[in-house]
């Protein structure tokens, strides 16, 4: 145990900020997913075929993955909170256009623009969380950005196959782009004011060669492309596993798998809260960051595999308890990132975990296709799953060390960089 902490109070303007940020991944991941919504109606209209259709739907990882470590330097270099906005706004535009294309050329492009703009938001939230939040309160910060990961896609497949079919693909690409946008003057309105981003940059940052000598850089870098094995195994394939394999009509899947995101969004909340509320009575956050993140991930994993070899009642309820499990793990996965790298290199210790396991986009489908196509069903498939889920709850337990700021040879000190919180409640002493 560790001594306990005195809780404190989040302000106003910085609960705003949390909602603003949560909203902003709530969009993130409706936009990246709404092509495989639109993707029959849009196929025969284009006359695109399955290849191409398949290059569309991974062509958005191409730039997403590549550019979070460009965009992890960027954020530690210049104002977080302009470069945010600036991104969300080219991501936005280039869904509003989608609407407009007539050729699989320019559709190819404004999926690699909506890479492009989605790749700011992790290191962006992760410099922002440790700039603002006190540690008593990140398990929470980072827990609403994980719970409106869930709530997009679990929005998409709920509400978003019914807006295709009654509006159309086009104006559903192009109100979903525009309305996204009124996002814009609400963050400028509430996002702190201050610069806080050190003066002169790299002088107090770890430089490259550094960070990649550290063992608990590639633990979270591992954790992280394990859990996405599982995050992009349900958004590509949970819809499909569910009809064929479990023989769930059309509108019954749609309700499984929104009930799963949601459970996992309500999940994720409640477990950041409990795990801030757990190191502020003393625990250490290694013991509860870790077990957050590792243990529910062993859990969901096991869950998962399990899920295949039972008939459709009892894989429904196998599939919303792993994905709470799920959303559990995710409520205090950056945390971890965001206390070992500290304020001067929280973005780009972020942005190169979260390209290296945005890899997992590219490896789940094809992993899975094949497994699928070689036995007939899910069996296989889902093993593999289970196996990557605990390699991932290992990668956190023992690849990762102690949940303790790194010293970082470069480092000025500490003090070059002074929370939003702690200034505040310095502001009312």
């Amino acid at each position: 145990m560790t001594a306990k902490l005195e809780r404190t109070k989040l302000p106003g303007p910085l609960i705003a900020v949390l909602v603003l940020l949560g909203l902003s991944i709530f969009i993130n991941y409706i936009d990246r997913g709404n092509l495989s919504i639109a993707a029959p109606l849009l196929k025969d209209e284009l006359k695109i075929d399955p290849k191409q259709l398949g290059v569309l739907l991974s062509a958005f990882f191409w730039t997403y993955a590549v550019l979070q470590p460009v965009y992890g330097w960027v954020v530690d270099r210049f104002n977080v909170y302009w470069v945010l906005a600036i991104g969300f706004f080219f991501w936005s535009l280039a869904t509003a256009a989608t609407g407009l294309v007539h050729t699989f050329a320019t559709l190819f492009a404004l999926r690699l623009t909506v890479g492009i703009g989605e790749a700011v938001c992790y290191p962006s939230y992760s410099k922002i969380i440790v700039l603002n939040y006190p540690e008593e309160h990140r398990g929470l910060a980072n827990s609403v950005i994980s719970a409106g990961l869930c709530f997009g896609p679990g929005v998409g497949i709920l509400l978003g196959g019914t807006m295709v079919a009654q509006f159309g693909w086009r104006p559903f690409f192009m109100g979903l782009g525009l309305i996204s946008l009124l996002w814009l003057p609400a963050w400028i309105r509430w996002a702190p004011k201050g610069n806080l981003v050190p003066p002169s940059g790299s002088a107090g940052a770890p430089n490259l060669i550094e960070f990649l000598r550290l063992r608990s850089a590639w633990g979270t870098c591992l954790g992280l492309w394990c859990g996405n094995y599982t995050n992009y195994f349900l958004l590509t394939w949970l819809p499909y596993y569910l009809v064929r394999a479990q023989h769930y009509s059309m509108g019954s899947m749609a309700k499984v798998g929104a009930a799963g995101y949601f459970t996992s969004a309500f999940s994720s909340i409640f477990c950041g809260w409990l795990s801030d509320r757990w190191i502020a009575a003393g625990a250490s956050p290694t013991r509860v960051r870790k077990a957050f993140t590792g243990g529910c991930m062993i859990v969901y994993g096991i869950l998962l595999a399990v899920s295949a070899l039972v008939g459709p009642r009892a894989c429904a309820v196998l599939l919303i308890i792993a994905m709470a499990f799920f959303g559990a793990s995710a409520s205090n996965l950056y945390a971890i990132t965001q206390r070992l790298a500290g304020p001067h290199a929280a973005g780009r210790w972020t942005g190169f975990q979260n390209g290296f396991g945005n890899l997992a986009g590219v490896v789940v489908p094809v992993v899975t296709g094949y497994a699928v196509a070689r036995t007939g069903n899910f069996i296989l498939a889902l093993a593999i799953l289970g196996f990557v889920a605990l390699l991932g709850a290992a990668s956190w337990y023992f690849l990762v060390g102690p949940v303790e700021p790194v010293q970082w040879s470069s480092r000025r000190p500490q003090s070059a960089v002074v929370p939003v919180a702690q200034q505040q409640s310095a502001v009312a002493d």
